[in-house]
């Protein structure tokens, strides 16, 4: 039996702001205290209490050499405060995808113009001019039962074996983008509470992390590839 089935997973509100004259939406988790991430994020990567996760659009082509300090800069105009995550994607952030099963929320933005395979041989031919092509892939999970730091890191690799699955199963021939990033967000283990040590693909919550996982990438890739076609 689950120890916290009577609490819903952090959802995301989706916001609008104005940056160089034009409109740019942003997916804002805000956490409240006694939550704990590990991320490989720009803003507030690693393994940490957190507060807030910023999932922000940005254009294509984005030319900024300072992006962690640009995402501070959003989350203090968001009115978020103290230790968060920030993730940037040039993908249509309005367009997330998501899903929830059992004290589980996965929510993904997916954008696959610039992809390929995580151990790809150098072609060796040169890059083709033309417009910038938008390529992320930003997954962030929220999951309501306190995971040790061991099981946050499993988290990871879980959630980044179910995004592999569900691109190839969409035809997208693909590990990932060289971009993509992952961020597991969990309940804080309480002193002397207990904390769950394992999310592997077989574990209780792994194998949620992973079903939500394949589902809302599986769908992301789907309208992706409808909307590029």
């Amino acid at each position: 039996m689950d120890v916290f089935p009577e609490v819903a997973p952090c959802a995301p509100e989706l916001t609008v702001r104005e940056e160089g004259g034009t409109s740019l939406p942003q997916l804002v988790w805000r956490l409240g205290p006694g939550q704990r991430a590990c991320s490989s994020a720009v803003l507030g990567g690693g393994l940490g209490e957190r507060g807030w996760v910023l999932n922000a659009q940005v254009p294509p082509g984005y030319r900024r050499t300072d992006p962690a300090a640009h995402l501070a800069e959003l989350a203090l105009a968001a009115g978020l405060e103290g230790a968060g995550v920030g993730l940037m994607t040039a993908a249509r952030v309005a367009r997330f995808t998501d899903c929830e099963e059992a004290g589980v929320r996965t929510v993904v933005t997916t954008g696959l113009g610039v992809r390929g395979w995580a151990a790809e041989r150098p072609s060796g031919l040169p890059a083709q001019p033309g417009p910038p092509s938008v390529g992320t892939v930003n997954t962030v999970i929220a999951v309501v039962a306190p995971l040790s730091d061991a099981a946050l890191v499993n988290a990871v690799a879980t959630a980044t074996e179910a995004k592999v699955q569900a691109l190839l199963d969409a035809g997208a021939d693909c590990s990932g983008t060289p971009s993509d990033a992952v961020c597991v967000v969990a309940r804080a283990p309480a002193a002397g509470g207990a904390v769950e040590p394992f999310a592997g693909p077989r574990s209780r919550w792994g194998a949620r992390i992973a079903r939500t996982v394949y589902a809302a990438t599986l769908a992301g890739a789907r309208e992706w590839q409808l909307n590029s076609a």
